[in-house]
């Protein structure tokens, strides 16, 4: 075949045996999770250009940032313009609260967005050069509880995805000055055994001393370990965010262990940051991970707000629900699938398939002029529910037989009712959930009464309907 995927990117597929990760219906699973949660601790979905001017991630993450010097996609437009593909979300993100003055809408913004981000990186398990990012932003909230808020989020999103076992790392960077102090020191301290750093390290030293401390190379990890650690440098300021982070993770109950060396790799960060580790993906094993970036939108030309957000890429967290062997969803598949047999059955399927739509009921119908088994074999293939087979004599009799294919039972159902009851069917679940939650005993009185006030009101919005009926039904009796 001559034209071929790029190296270190991939397709998302209905079906891949091999690669179950990139089969779509997790996306979705995993995408439509992401949303409920982002919504339930009150995020808004933004959405991004997947370009932006080359500047705006120079001045936000940094000129000497492993991501600018070696990873972005740079290119020049044809109006003589530097462009780059999104290596992250938060740059853009605040490029589009200031340009859109969001901040002036209201005080406190809180964002979320699922992209693609784009990265020239070396390709091994869990890296990949497009990968997908969930991300949120949450601008205007300097205090400790808006940081374990944040956390809590990815970790809430984590437990609900059925992912166990995963780790909170939880540091602190402190401010500008902090890090410029502690830098020095640690620059002092690894100039000792510059020789025995990893190549990366040696350059590292002179661009970005910090990115050392987040070596995976185990030697450089030996000699960070012996190192000074940045807690000993915080202010009384930084030292008491710090401390009230963590008391407001402990009230919660999130769990965290502190991990002095984890720095994060872009230049905007300060204070809080953190990561979430699942040991199942070996080296490359943080799912998601941020903190927070006073100043950056300021830096950028825009309000002196502070921030706090994190990226966790949907690659690993798939990849670990897999690993760990989570249960997940089966993929889609039709409530009815019907098949026609003759023209004018043909005709009539079609527009019964239409309605049955319109209704919100997902089914399919067979648009070939195969023979019965293949068709059956195909409907078996999609994982049906049901499937009816339509021709001279249910067209006359109006009467249709419901096979449900993993028992084989059947059932006899009026064509003029089939929405009704394939709506009753498709909603079981969800109506057997409410069922089941309504009745749970009810544990304290003021319970008891919301329930009992909530169904009088339902109770008496129905009566009021009903006389409204009753006199239009008196009136149209008038009438004739």
């Amino acid at each position: 075949m001559s034209e071929q995927i790029p190296p270190g990117v991939f397709d998302i597929l209905p079906n891949d045996e091999q690669h179950p990760w990139r089969n779509s219906h997790l996306w979705d699973y995993v995408e439509t999770k992401i949303r409920e949660t982002a919504r339930d601790f009150g995020f808004q979905e933004i959405r991004t250009p997947a370009f932006e001017r080359t500047e705006l991630f120079v001045r936000s993450v940094g000129e000497g940032t492993d991501i600018v010097q070696k990873e972005m996609y740079t290119f020049e437009d044809k109006g003589g313009r530097s462009m780059t593909l999104r290596p992250e979300g938060t740059a853009p993100v605040m490029r589009c609260v200031m340009e859109n003055h969001l901040d002036q809408q209201a005080s406190v913004q809180k964002l979320f967005y699922i992209s693609p981000m784009f990265r020239y990186e070396r390709m091994q398990a869990g890296r990949y050069r497009q990968h997908h990012q969930f991300g949120v932003e949450s601008i205007g909230y300097g205090s400790p509880e808006a940081d374990a808020e944040v956390i809590d989020l990815l970790y809430t999103l984590s437990h609900r995805l059925g992912l166990k076992g995963l780790t909170v790392q939880l540091n602190s960077i402190g401010t500008s000055d902090t890090r410029s102090t502690f830098t020095e020191a640690l620059k002092k301290y690894l100039q000792q055994h510059k020789n025995d750093l990893s190549e990366d390290s040696q350059r590292r030293l002179e661009t970005n001393t910090l990115r050392i401390l987040d070596s995976k190379d185990p030697k450089d990890q030996e000699i960070v370990a012996n190192g000074p650690s940045i807690l000993d440098f915080l202010d009384d300021e930084g030292r008491e965010h710090f401390e009230k982070v963590q008391e407001h993770l402990d009230q919660i109950g999130v769990p965290y262990e502190i991990n002095s060396n984890l720095v994060r790799g872009l230049d905007y960060y300060n204070r809080t940051v953190f990561e979430i580790l699942a040991h199942e993906l070996g080296a490359q094993n943080s799912i998601g991970g941020g903190g927070r970036y006073d100043g950056l939108l300021k830096q950028l030309g825009g309000p002196d707000l502070p921030a706090m957000g994190f990226g966790a890429g949907i690659e690993r967290i798939i990849q670990t629900m897999l690993l760990q062997e989570v249960e997940t969803p089966e993929p889609f598949h039709p409530t009815l699938f019907l098949i026609a047999l003759g023209e004018k059955a043909r005709k009539s399927c079609f527009s019964i398939l239409h309605d049955l739509r319109q209704d919100g009921i997902p089914c399919q119908m067979d648009l070939s002029s195969r023979k019965l088994g293949k068709v059956m074999h195909y409907a078996d293939h999609v994982k049906a529910t049901f499937v009816a087979v339509i021709g001279e004599n249910e067209l006359e009799s109006q009467i249709v037989e419901l096979k449900r294919m993993s028992t084989g039972k059947t059932i006899q159902a009026p064509l003029d009712h089939l929405s009704r009851i394939l709506s009753v069917e498709s909603r079981s679940d969800e109506f057997f959930k409410i069922w089941e939650e309504m009745n749970r005993p009810f544990e304290h009185p003021t319970e008891a009464e919301f329930f009992i006030n909530r169904l009088n009101e339902a109770i008496n919005a129905t009566k009021g309907v009903t006389h409204e009926l009753q006199q239009a039904m008196d009136e149209m009796k008038d009438l004739l």
